[in-house]
């Protein structure tokens, strides 16, 4: 077994940590390292809260649920001596609607600008088919290094150690493996400082201060529809998308926002409404809490909930809720 295989816990090393100030970018130290790593693996293996954990703040939200990830984004950490820019994408799985073909389509964009893959899985389960599927695309797409990044070692019954981690490793080409927690932080330092020993010297790609690319009305929708996804259950969290439809700031330091939660069917609206319009009172207190610790201010947040039969199906209906599917060319 390699050392890194290994469970190992400093709480002294805990991330973030107290940053060291950082250079300007004409002082940039000798050997200093970037790049883009991309986080793979099938829906539901820890890897939004791997990001968020890397980046020390929440660029992306976090559920049970699996393909809670819909879009492709960038969660940046800027160090004295590296930038890593980490692009968590959608979990790897066989698309059954067009919303579910995007988000293979931003999976792959994503493979094919990374210099480094982190190849998760959840090593508490024995590998799945859908391991195997993820593994498939990995291959076919992207010819960079990958570390095979098994998490969930917290849950993970150590009888099954051994055995779990070669079935893992026999799935893919990878360098090395490490078993972490995302969750409590196990194993975290020693991965980070493995993947920026990896990456190429090169300059810094974004502003030091900068964690995200997503702004700030998209991060307010997800925010929305992760208490969507946390309050409810079977296909209603699936079939949901939201739309911020105004974002304003008042004189008196207070946030308006207006916002639409999308549903295919009717029962689901009724659903997420309840009786007496409970659901979507707790749905609006939990978001609008997690908006104002992100936005650091007093939010009024507005819901509303529409009917969008099959938007998940039809092409205009993804476009008009924000989702960028690629123009098809035309024939002939």
């Amino acid at each position: 077994m390699d050392d890194e295989d290994k469970i190992a816990f400093d709480e002294d090393r805990l991330l973030p940590g107290e940053p060291a100030p950082l250079p300007l970018e004409e002082a940039l130290p000798e050997g200093h390292r970037s790049g883009f790593v991309a986080l793979a693996g099938r829906p539901n293996v820890g890897k939004s809260t791997l990001l968020n954990r890397f980046v020390g703040e929440k660029v992306a939200i976090v559920s049970e649920k699996p393909q809670t990830t819909r879009n492709r984004l960038l969660g940046i950490l800027t160090r004295p001596d590296a930038q890593v820019v980490f692009v968590d994408m959608p979990g790897l799985h066989q698309p059954r609607h067009l919303l579910g073909e995007y988000m293979m389509d931003q999976a792959a964009s994503a493979l094919g600008d990374a210099d480094l893959v982190l190849f998760m899985v959840d090593i508490s389960t024995p590998p799945t088919p859908e391991d195997e599927l993820a593994a498939q695309f990995l291959r076919e797409r992207t010819k960079a290094p990958a570390i095979l990044v098994m998490n969930k070692g917290d849950l993970l019954d150590l009888r099954w150690r051994d055995e779990r981690v070669e079935a893992y490793r026999r799935l893919g080409d990878f360098r090395e493996g490490f078993i972490i927690s995302a969750l409590t932080g196990e194993g975290c330092p020693e991965l980070l400082e493995r993947v920026v020993e990896l990456l190429p010297e090169g300059p810094r790609y974004c502003p030091p201060d900068q964690v995200s690319d997503q702004h700030d009305r998209f991060v307010v929708g997800e925010l929305i529809r992760e208490q969507v996804l946390h309050h409810t259950w079977h296909e209603v969290p699936h079939g949901v998308a939201v739309v911020v439809e105004q974002f304003k700031e008042r004189p008196d330091g207070k946030v308006y926002l207006e916002a639409t939660i999308y549903v295919e069917k009717e029962t689901h609206k009724g659903i997420l409404i309840g009786q007496g319009g409970q659901m979507l009172k707790r749905i609006g207190q939990d978001a609008r809490l997690a908006i104002e610790a992100y936005l650091e201010a007093p939010v009024y947040l507005d819901l509303w909930v529409k009917v969008r039969k099959n938007w998940r199906k039809r092409e205009p209906e993804l476009r008009r809720l924000g989702y960028r599917l690629p123009r098809k060319e035309k024939k002939g």
